[in-house]
């Protein structure tokens, strides 16, 4: 049995609030009104015209407030979805847990390590689950290519080819690291996913072509080497125009027995057991997230997605980065400690910093986690 609370009455929908109703805070609205196991009481935005519009949009009767706190006692959640900015993600996950409530938020979980760090913390102080919606991990056709990669035997390479031309304006344009820092994540994740291993160190370069209409650099190749020995590449572009690939990417795992491909989409290959075109899972994305979430709280089973457990994705981006900037090798564990040492520095409340002291390094705290999960 895991930890963390579990919600009261299973025999009811989960009574949600979600903080946050920018364009994906819409889209978790609409997920949230869909879903039979859950019922949407509560929004809450900065913009409470912003918040009632969205409510009102999906023919909703949720109450609107500004604030986590004022929206609380009159709707009696049982749980919080958070799809704020990244940089408000601490405060809100924090005020949810010692509230007593579980929370379900979106990625990354927070804008630095040091943060995410102290966001487990926090949610081991609270007893209460804190996981993070890495939502392209719930694809139908992901889950069937993971079974193909298991079939190779000894994985030595896993690659990731992706290239897009999205124009998005707004922040995306003026980040200094956009595809690593905004998208590649999901990539990053879904390896870890893959190759059920962890990531050791990382080399990367990152550079921006001539053409790009970003600020920051569009292109990267990141070469991760894996505690397990296998090696995954990903090479990417965010102003690659024309015969662009899936937004999942296009994958690649060679091993011992032979080869698997998965085109990102609804093709997955295998040299060992043949083709398949795999049908939509009725759950996928942010729904296949939400669906773990109602479980783990149900039934007490860890999800995938606990914070702790998200943290080194989170990591693989964060080194990746300082790779590219520094030019060199990037061993993840070291980062990592640093990160932690930094978390120690922060202004946080005494239960958390009881519970960062006791995990003494947080390498030693996410081994714990990894081997909780099985």
């Amino acid at each position: 049995m895991s930890a963390f609370a579990r919600a009261a009455d299973p025999a009811r929908p989960l009574r949600v609030v979600q903080v946050g109703a920018g364009s994906m805070g819409r889209a978790w609205i609409r997920t949230l009104t869909d879903s039979d196991d859950v019922e949407l009481v509560g929004v809450v935005d900065l913009d409470t015209e912003l918040a009632q519009e969205a409510v009102r949009a999906v023919g909703g009767d949720a109450k609107v407030g500004a604030s986590l706190g004022e929206i609380l006692a009159p709707t009696a959640p049982d749980a919080v979805v958070n799809v704020t900015v990244p940089a408000a993600h601490g405060a809100v996950n924090t005020e949810a847990l010692f509230a007593g409530l579980p929370v379900l938020c979106e990625k990354p979980a927070a804008p630095t390590l040091a943060e995410a760090l102290v966001q487990a913390a926090a949610a081991e102080a609270s007893g209460q689950l804190l996981m993070i919606s890495q939502s392209r991990r719930y694809f139908a056709a992901l889950a069937e290519y993971r079974s193909r990669v298991a079939e190779l035997g000894t994985v030595g390479l896993l690659t990731t080819d992706f290239f897009r031309g999205p124009r998005f304006g707004g922040f995306r344009d003026e980040m200094e690291q956009p595809l690593l820092v905004d998208m590649a994540i999901h990539a990053f994740d879904a390896a870890r996913y893959l190759l059920g291993a962890e990531p050791v160190s990382v080399v990367c370069e990152s550079w921006n072509p001539a053409w790009s209409w970003y600020r920051g650099d569009a292109a990267a190749t990141a070469n991760f080497r894996f505690d397990d020995g296998a090696r995954y590449v990903f090479t990417g572009s965010w102003c690659a125009d024309g015969l662009e690939t899936s937004w999942n990417g296009e994958w690649r795992a060679s091993g011992s027995e032979g080869t698997a491909t998965w085109d990102g989409e609804d093709q997955v290959a295998s040299s060992v057991s043949g083709a398949v075109a795999v049908p939509p899972g009725r759950n996928e994305q942010i729904a296949g997230a939400l669906v773990e979430f109602v479980a783990a709280l149900r039934t007490g089973v860890e999800p995938s997605g606990t914070i702790a457990g998200n943290i080194r994705s989170l990591a693989m981006v964060a080194a990746a980065v300082r790779s590219a900037e520094s030019g060199r090798r990037v061993e993840i564990d070291a980062l990592l400690d640093e990160a932690y040492r930094d978390a120690l520095t922060h202004a946080v409340p005494e239960e958390i910093r009881t519970r960062l002291e006791f995990w003494g390094t947080p390498t030693a705290a996410l081994t714990e986690e990894r081997a909780g999960r099985g």
